[in-house]
């Protein structure tokens, strides 16, 4: 991929110094006319031409590989023999679910006329940062560092020695497309206030779902370390209203705070602009929802806000450096004064502008389509991800969901492409028992021993739904090792009957009660396992597993049906045998009706399917333990379900109950029913997949 050119980085070999670093690298050419630049970092890069914003990447890939993005730089040449190319990196160096750790690099390549006329290793000048900050807290135990800035610095100092590093390195090509992205400015302030320490306030209020200390080698400064806090101190004040509605600019000082409203979540970075009228300590914020009429932050254990030391007088144009999701965006004065000319956000997705929007004659219909084709687009710029705020992560059985999205709204599946490219790539370095893949990736996971066997199972069943149904023709034999390493590790699990008991790790049928039913025989994983092996058996030409799924399916109905419903799991007794517990979740109903191959106009089923049109509305559960499904997975089962069934009207009343409070709420899908947690997750874009079109 690369002629000439080596990954390079700062010359430093202590772990700490390591963590949170910021460089830029500088590069002056003649002439830009027909001439390309090829880039490949770990793990963050933003490039900028003459001035002018170019794009950020790279598309994420397994360790020990390397995506590389080209650009045309014909159409920023200046023309005065002076142009300026302009790299600001990061690597981070910490473990995290948005990417693999290892060891930082920049590598890049001017080739013009086939000529390659620059490159790292030889050219390149490389600065420090020198206004990022480096000890700072985690924006999320899931991604990476907070942005602070101290604007008081100059942005380049001294340049900087770099050495060769991540020799090891296999450059690959990107293969998705690049992010798309537009500038979206906004001229109202919705709210303008004053503010003031409230010391009844909890100011740790869901910033981390986990210690970043709790294990060794995370990546996380210590808190003597760090000067500024400024999720901690949003979170201490109590916030008042002084108008609203106000065009800008705006000039706040000292104690007072402004908030814009964006009218629906967007993803990208964010960009402020405006001048400070003296010494000041400014904090940008961002939320995607708020609960009344003041800004807060949203309940999703992450610390979304920004600060900046800025002096007196200096002319601000900023925009942050990785990508952000929000609906809000606040802006509080700590000290000093500054006149805020402008909020806005340079989007980073995937584009949709040629996506076809079909016709609904329901206008709800057309609702919901336009918030799950967004919230798919703010997903997959490079990989499936579960949300492009908290984690931006790869997970599987959510991708299962979101690549029969990605495919129903253009035809094409390049992104899935790549997702499962990164998975068939993905080496296990002794974190996970042999055959186990990561339960997401490109990532190195928070307790790296931690996985989910049920989410194995989704990506054979991705892999296998791909290969029948998106990309026929393609060579089964790249999925071989990491779909039979899935099988045969799962079959150790197998009890006497053939049934998977006590299966190790973390255990996932739902975000419900049937998480805690899985001791022993769990009956919706069995299904799940059914359904894995006979699609394993249909792709690969495997008749024997074909005959393993039918014991499995005929065994679990014999064992967890009562007459009425099935039930989650049972229980072994010391001498062997095995008692049908009481406990029965509405996903499990699922599991089996998908994957037993039950005939669900067999009449002993009348009661059940009865209850399943009715969605166990008013469900008397009797003596059993019962649970409604939750969002994930049950709803995403139901509605493959109904979508099966082939009842309109049943799909039609699953989807808008759920989605549409969503779409009047943020124009974007949720992770769960109510607004904490990820209010833009990717799976949920499936729901534009079962909604009735009009002809």
């Amino acid at each position: 991929m690369f002629i000439k050119a080596v990954p390079v980085w700062k010359n430093v070999d202590d772990y700490k110094e390591k963590l949170n670093t910021h460089l830029i690298f500088r590069e002056n050419a003649q002439s830009l006319t027909g001439c390309s630049l090829k880039i490949a970092a770990a793990d963050w890069y933003k490039l900028y031409v003459n001035g002018e914003y170019v794009g950020s990447g790279p598309a994420r890939s397994a360790v020990g590989y390397g995506r590389v993005d080209e650009y045309d730089l014909s159409v920023y040449d200046k023309g005065t023999g002076d142009n300026e190319i302009v790299i600001y990196a990061a690597g981070f160096y910490c473990k995290t679910l948005t990417s693999v750790w290892q060891e930082s690099y920049l590598c890049a390549e001017l080739v013009c006329d086939d000529d390659v006329i620059k490159y790292t290793g030889r050219d390149f000048e490389c600065f420090a940062n020198e206004r990022r900050v480096r000890k700072v807290e985690r924006f999320s135990v899931q991604r990476y560092f907070q942005e602070i800035w101290d604007c008081s610095l100059p942005e380049v100092g001294e340049a900087i020695e770099v050495r060769e590093t991540a020799r090891d390195i296999k450059f690959i090509p990107r293969r998705v497309p690049k992010a798309y992205s537009e500038i979206l400015d906004f001229a109202r302030v919705s709210k303008v206030g004053t503010f003031a320490v409230d010391e009844n306030k909890d100011v740790w209020k869901n910033g981390y779902s986990f210690d970043p200390h709790s294990e060794p080698q995370w990546g996380a400064f210590h808190d003597d370390e760090i000067e500024l806090k400024p999720f901690r101190y949003i979170n201490s004040l109590g916030l008042g209203i002084d108008s609203c509605d106000v065009s800008m600019p705006v000039t706040l000082g000292e104690g007072q705070w402004l908030m814009v409203d964006m009218g629906r979540i967007n993803a990208g970075f964010v960009r402020w602009s405006g001048r400070a009228n003296a010494d000041s300590d400014v904090i940008v914020a961002l939320s995607e929802v708020i609960s009344g009429d003041v800004f807060e932050f949203a309940m999703i254990n992450m610390q979304p806000a920004s600060e900046y030391t800025i002096p007196c007088g200096q002319v601000m144009s900023e925009e942050s450096f990785e990508p952000y999701t929000c609906r809000y965006v606040a802006v509080f004065v700590k000290k000093g004064s500054i006149t805020i000319d402008g909020v806005g956000i340079r989007t980073f997705e995937r584009d949709i502008t040629s996506v076809k929007r079909p016709k609904f004659t329901n206008p709800d219909y057309a609702k919901l389509y336009e918030a799950a084709l967004r919230t798919f687009s703010h997903n997959a710029a490079d990989i499936f991800m579960d949300c492009p705020s908290r984690e931006r992560s790869g997970w599987l059985c959510d991708s299962y969901f979101t690549a029969k999205a990605e495919y129903f709204f253009y035809g094409e599946n390049p992104v899935e492409d790549t997702f499962l490219e990164n998975f068939v790539l993905y080496k296990n370095r002794g974190e996970f028992p042999q055959g186990v893949l990561p339960m997401c990736y490109p990532s190195d996971p928070h307790q790296n021993n931690k996985f989910i066997t049920q989410w194995d199972m989704w990506y054979v069943l991705e892999v296998c739904d791909y290969l029948t149904n998106r990309k026929p023709a393609w060579d089964k034999s790249v999925f071989e090792p990491t779909v039979f390493g899935v099988v045969n590790f799962l079959s150790k699990y197998e009890n006497d009957m053939g049934l998977l008991e006590n299966l190790p790790s973390w255990n996932f049928i739902e975000w419900s009660s049937a998480n805690e039913w899985v001791k022993d025989i769990n009956f919706p994983t069995n299904m799940l396992y059914a359904g894995m092996l006979e699609s394993v058996a249909k792709v690969f030409g495997k008749d024997d597993l074909a005959i393993k799924a039918d014991a499995i399916r005929e065994r679990v109905v014999e064992m967890s049906f009562d007459g009425e419903f099935f039930i989650d799991n049972a229980l072994k007794n010391p001498d062997g045998t095995y008692t049908r517990t009481k406990n029965m979740s509405e996903a499990c109903q699922y599991y089996t009706l998908l994957f037993g191959g039950i005939c669900m106009d067999d009449e002993k089923y009348f009661v059940l399917m009865n209850h399943v049109r009715e969605g166990f509305g008013e469900f008397d559960s009797g003596d059993r333990e019962f649970c409604p499904i939750n969002a994930f997975i049950g709803l995403y089962l139901r509605m493959n379900l109904l979508d099966r069934i082939g009842d309109a009207s049943l799909t039609e009343k699953c989807v808008k109950e759920f989605f549409l409070k969503m779409c009047d709420t943020t124009g974007t899908l949720w992770e769960c029913r109510e607004p904490h947690g990820s209010l833009d997750h990717g799976f949920a874009s499936y729901a534009a997949t079962v909604l009735p079109q009009a002809n």
